[in-house]
């Protein structure tokens, strides 16, 4: 098949298109820098140059695909309000043009990743894709409002009757993943993580190759007008720090920052190189984030490794 991809240069996108060129898929990948487009030409990838901007454009780039898939978005949790039109922009505003662009060019089968943050806090349940949060409750913060936004303009598209499929996925890690919880997980697996903090926040941990085998599968075999979670196994960072540890042949850290010191820090979040550590901690603290994924492993036939060995994995340990 002819499958656009958006997000190709990022970490899921990246393992998307490898997926997809080992099955032998020619694969277009619309990257804003060309510089970070090094590993995707590797594969085979033909990689235009393009920053989802233009809708005219992208119904030419879109007029012969067999597919999209939407991966590209920016996850940044922590972020200044200055920076919050660019992080609207990047998830709400290409989302938008993306979709509307695939239905003017009538792109038969489209994927959308988003994200089990738009379930918000969980309050410790692992839910499925019935669930639906209380917007009452508010967001926790500016990534989880512009998710839930751009989860809303795809199911709009739905409604209208575009062949729109949503897929969910929780948090991701693997190698080369440099996002702040795989940087703990990796501080900790080398025994260099200097204190923890957070412990008790709750995640599914999918490996970026089963996530991006669900994201295929759900391409192929997944209901137009669906969702599917693509979940990993429900655990807290606190458990995941010891499991990495151990993995390494370390011990986790003993200093243990509370949280209601980290409440007390927020105002100078901005010395320890964190601009809006107030987020963090609302996004963080005692929130759980949990789905499951049967849906995906009943119909699309999805199978998360455990925790363990996918840290196993990502680290390269026996």
């Amino acid at each position: 098949m002819r499958i656009v991809l958006t997000g190709g240069a990022g970490f899921v996108g990246g393992a998307v298109a490898r997926v997809l060129r080992e099955r032998g898929d020619h694969v277009v990948a619309l990257v804003r820098d060309q510089k970070r487009a090094a590993a995707l030409r590797e594969l085979g990838v033909e990689v235009i140059e393009d920053d989802l901007s233009d809708i005219n454009r992208m119904v030419e780039l879109f007029a012969e695909a067999d597919a999209v898939i939407h991966a590209a978005g920016s996850y940044r949790v922590g972020i200044t309000r200055g920076e919050r039109g660019a992080m609207w922009d990047a998830n709400v505003g290409t989302t938008t043009r993306v979709l509307d662009a695939a239905e003017a060019a009538r792109v038969p089968r489209i994927v959308y990743v988003s994200t089990v943050n738009v379930f918000g806090n969980t309050r410790g349940r692992v839910i499925d894709e019935t669930y639906g949060r209380d917007l009452a409750d508010g967001f926790l913060s500016w990534y989880d409002e512009t998710k839930y936004g751009a989860h809303e303009v795809a199911e709009q598209r739905i409604a209208a009757g575009v062949p729109v499929i949503i897929v969910l996925p929780s948090q991701v890690y693997g190698p080369g993943d440099h996002s702040a919880f795989g940087e703990q997980l990796s501080l900790a697996n080398t025994g260099r993580l200097p204190y923890r903090a957070l412990d008790s926040v709750g995640v599914g941990l999918v490996h970026v190759d089963d996530l991006a085998a669900g994201i295929v599968a759900a391409l192929d075999g997944g209901v137009v007008g669906e969702s599917y979670i693509l979940s990993g196994p429900v655990t807290r960072l606190g458990d995941a720090v010891e499991i990495a540890a151990r993995i390494g042949g370390r011990r986790p850290p003993r200093l243990r920052l509370p949280t209601r010191l980290l409440r007390v820090m927020a105002p100078l979040g901005r010395l320890i190189g964190q601009a809006n550590l107030a987020e963090v901690v609302t996004s963080s603290a005692g929130v759980t984030y949990w789905a499951n994924h049967d849906r995906a492993t009943r119909e699309l036939g999805f199978a998360p490794r455990e925790i363990e060995q996918g840290l196993r994995d990502t680290f390269g340990a026996a």
